[in-house]
């Protein structure tokens, strides 16, 4: 059976009409809020915990629905108004109609819902939190381009959400937006750009002009007129104070985007943690090595991607840190001609985690401690999984809201043997 609603054919399960009144459970990872109707999973975007939504279904997939909400009928106490005017039409906020402090809570109960779930592993009793300013925290947006359209995409589609202004923009990324917003409505302005890539000191500004139609390349008068447009724009490396150090930080090197926590993540992540030996994997431009090298005497810290080594060791030759090796390499590669165990071994994964060939090498190796530093919780469960089966265990979990109004968070989980 189906029916058409707003122009779109919609498929219905076995239920008497497309529009259902529910309770919604909990939220889950992805943002969504969790119901259930006839033995069936209902998942619908902006709503909390705890408020009875009258939705209507847009897609049904296996023993999944999703719904669409019209009305909210039993509002949550957490329920406040958004501050941006594109929220629920831009893709870039989940949480936006929460107050900050149920944010907290409800992430770290869909970390404690992820780890149960994927890697049968019950969190520890206390999920620390580690929060800052929830507006104008990020350093680094990428701005989406479709004739005078200039914003983020609409969730799920390449539809670009005209966008005036972003809250969780730091105030030199919401002056690049402007200035782009300008330049876009010049007959000057080249037609085939994509996107456009900002990441800022609150000073300087690196441009990367990440997607142009069919790979056309941008001349130099663009950067040039853009420098004009957005001062202290620039397409070379920048310098970005953190941990008490300067990092100089390349547009392919990755710099964690949460201006305001950035000490914090890093405190967490060494965990107290000193010793002679430590191993520092996914280590990208040092954000973490140098502090570490503060700890341990001597630190080897492992990065795959070129521009990022060099980044690192120009840094640590700033820092005069001269106990630090830097091995460009992946981590399964390096792992595997690991001989001697390092007292403690600090990881920073992508969003892919550690992965199975990682886990297994690093249970071979035996480190006494280690710190993993994760962006989804679906993957640190997994990778906590095969780590816990082995023998360590969860000395302490620390959710570090990186992303305020988002669903994603960044944990870190301190292993022992």
């Amino acid at each position: 059976m189906y029916c058409v609603r707003d122009n779109r054919r919609v498929q219905k399960s076995e239920v008497p009409a497309a529009e259902l009144t529910l309770p919604v459970e909990k939220l889950v990872y992805g943002g969504a809020g969790l119901s259930r109707h006839e033995g069936r999973v209902v998942m619908t975007p902006f709503v909390l915990p705890g408020e009875t939504a009258r939705i209507v279904i847009d897609r049904e997939k296996k023993d999944v629905l999703n719904g669409r909400v019209l009305e909210i009928t039993e509002k949550s106490e957490a329920r406040t108004a958004p501050q941006c005017a594109v929220f629920e039409r831009c893709g870039g906020c989940h949480y936006q109609h929460s107050l900050y402090p149920a944010q907290v809570e409800m992430k770290k109960d869909v970390l404690r819902e992820v780890l149960q779930r994927i890697g049968k592993l019950t969190a520890p009793e206390e999920i620390a939190a580690i929060t800052g300013e929830p507006w104008g925290y990020r350093n680094r947006i990428q701005l989406h381009i479709d004739g005078q359209k200039v914003g983020y995409r609409e969730a799920g589609s390449h539809k670009v959400i005209d966008t005036s202004e972003c809250p969780v923009a730091s105030p030199k990324l919401n002056e690049a937006l402007r200035a782009v917003r300008r330049m876009v409505r010049n007959h000057r302005f080249p037609r085939f750009v994509r996107s456009i890539e900002f990441f800022t000191n609150e000073r300087d500004v690196q441009v990367n002009v990440a997607e142009t139609m069919a790979g056309q390349r941008v001349a130099r008068p663009f950067f040039d007129w853009l420098e004009q447009e957005l001062p202290g724009a620039a397409t070379g490396p920048i310098d970005y104070a953190a941990n008490g150090h300067k990092f100089r930080v390349h547009y392919k090197s990755f710099f964690q985007v949460n201006r305001f926590l950035v000490g914090a993540l890093t405190k967490a992540a060494i965990g107290g943690s000193t010793g002679d030996f430590a191993l520092e994997l996914y280590a990208g431009v040092g954000l973490f090595t140098l502090p570490l090298a503060d700890a341990f005497k001597r630190v080897d810290a492992v990065e795959s991607v070129k521009a990022a080594v060099e980044d690192a060791e120009l840094n640590a030759k700033r820092a005069r840190k001269l106990d630090i090796e830097h091995f460009r390499a992946s981590t399964e590669e390096f792992l595997a001609g690991v001989k001697k165990a390092p007292d403690f071994i600090l990881a920073d994964p992508p969003r892919a985690g550690l992965g199975p060939e990682a886990v297994k090498e690093l249970i071979r190796i035996k480190a006494p401690k280690i710190g993993i530093v994760s962006c989804d919780p679906s993957t640190l469960a997994r990778d906590l999984k095969g780590l816990c089966e082995a023998g360590y265990r969860i000395r302490s979990m620390t959710m570090v809201d990186l992303f305020p109004q988002t669903y994603h968070m960044e944990t870190v989980t301190q292993l022992e043997l």
